[in-house]
């Protein structure tokens, strides 16, 4: 392998970072100690610019191109994005619907075309079951549990399948000149 270039991030099959190179975990380097990678880098990754400067922070993270392509958002150099879990909004969730709570009592005689408080609802046998008054009939209102929430609105994990790997910058090698 020919020498790298100095600030560039590769991965790596082992769990160390090689002779050379220092994980890309976003730790603070002086930057007395690595004035090279400092005029690369800066402080896009972190620090105060004057004693320290940040590596890239790839821990359990996936790394993406800096820029913007068509349709998407603008992603500049050092910026973390994304979120291991997500909690759908009811703006986010799709159009769907909800079946009423229904069962076969034991009892069919507790089942009526204009429900009441006591009345259940449900189907008997194979024919279908008017659960609602007819038109112009003063009904009661369904039990609020005949329709009712469903999930918690936790958070879900959103993650893509991954493979844990090692990223690791270089701290030494050619320094990337640009024409």
């Amino acid at each position: 392998m020919s020498d790298p270039f100095i600030g560039e991030v590769q991965i790596f099959g082992f769990p160390f970072a090689p002779y050379g190179w220092a994980l890309a975990a976003g730790q603070l380097v002086p930057v007395r100690q690595q004035s090279a990678l400092f005029s690369l880098y800066g402080i896009q990754f972190g620090g105060d610019g004057v004693n320290t400067f940040g590596l890239p922070n790839l821990a359990s993270r996936q790394a993406c191109g800096a820029g913007q392509s068509p349709g998407n958002s603008r992603r500049p150099m050092g910026q973390a994005f994304g979120a291991p879990t997500v909690a759908l909004t009811a703006a986010e969730t799709p159009m769907h619907n909800h079946a009423i709570s229904e069962f076969e009592p034991s009892d069919p005689s507790v089942l009526t075309a204009a429900p009441t408080p006591a009345s259940a609802i449900g189907i008997v046998g194979n024919s279908g079951f008017n659960a609602f008054a007819a038109v112009g009939a003063s009904g009661t209102m369904m039990n609020p549990n005949a329709i009712g929430l469903s999930g918690s609105g936790a958070p879900h994990e959103n993650l893509q399948p991954y493979l844990g790997l090692t990223y690791a910058v270089a701290l030494t090698g050619n320094y990337p000149y640009f024409d």
